[in-house]
């Protein structure tokens, strides 16, 4: 029994850690698209002043 409690222990260690890289990708990911369509509309203005 001891063993399994174990074993569930270190799963669960691995499943937060894992759950934790997850977050931190998901956020990254939102930040380089909102980075990105940032630039994309300041190119934009730059190239057609007559539209800003």
């Amino acid at each position: 029994m001891g063993n399994l409690i174990l074993f569930f222990n270190s799963f669960l260690s691995y499943l937060l850690v894992m759950a934790i890289i997850v977050v931190v990708a998901g956020i990254a990911i939102f930040i380089g698209i909102k980075m990105r369509k940032s630039k994309n509309k300041q190119l934009e203005n730059e190239s057609n002043p007559a539209k800003a």
